[in-house]
């Protein structure tokens, strides 16, 4: 009897045992199932990283490219920009050429300003000095003609007293003739 105390024990020990490790069992199974899940949704988030890693490195050689495209295009429009400084530059001193020349031209223009109004009044001066002149011209010119008339009657009578003073000439001629013949 004891001995199947000792048995009914031990079974009951085994059995307590036995359920304490079902129980175990259990609890680890529940366990591995849990981590079972835990490493699926980690190797589905393994997954999804790695797809998402490869799409980021996808995305980062599409824009390392478009970097280097970028960069490429910024060195011709700098290049672009650095010809366009130049051509401002020389615009720039065009526009002061341009500019003094234009003061240059006002200043001309004021200066030949000045001259024709000096002219215009020599020109009003002249103007007037001819009016006179062709004033005294014509003064002159009729004092002329009346000068004209007075020679030719003094000519006229010039002529006539030499005609008579020839005529007295010849009357006295011909009286010394008469008188030596006499």
């Amino acid at each position: 009897e004891e001995r199947l105390a000792i048995s009914v024990t031990n079974l009951a020990n085994t059995s307590i045992l036995a359920d304490k490790s079902l129980a175990d069992q259990n609890d680890i199974m529940n366990v591995c199932s849990k981590k079972s899940e835990n490493n699926d949704d980690l190797e589905k988030q393994l997954k999804d990283a790695v797809f998402t890693k490869d799409e980021s490195e996808n995305k980062y050689e599409n824009l390392a490219q478009k970097l280097k495209i970028k960069e490429s295009e910024s060195e011709r429009s700098n290049e672009r920009a650095d010809g366009i400084e130049c051509k401002f530059i020389e615009i720039e001193d065009e526009l002061k050429l341009v500019g003094q020349k234009q003061q240059n031209l006002e200043v001309g223009e004021e200066k030949s300003l000045e001259r024709e109004e000096v002219l215009q009044r020599q020109i009003k001066e002249l103007m007037t000095k001819l009016t006179n002149a062709n004033v005294r011209s014509e003064n002159a010119e009729m004092d002329i003609g009346r000068l004209n008339v007075r020679i030719d009657k003094v000519e006229e009578d010039l002529v006539i007293e030499k005609t008579k003073i020839q005529q007295v000439s010849d009357d006295l001629n011909k009286c010394f003739d008469d008188m030596l013949y006499i």
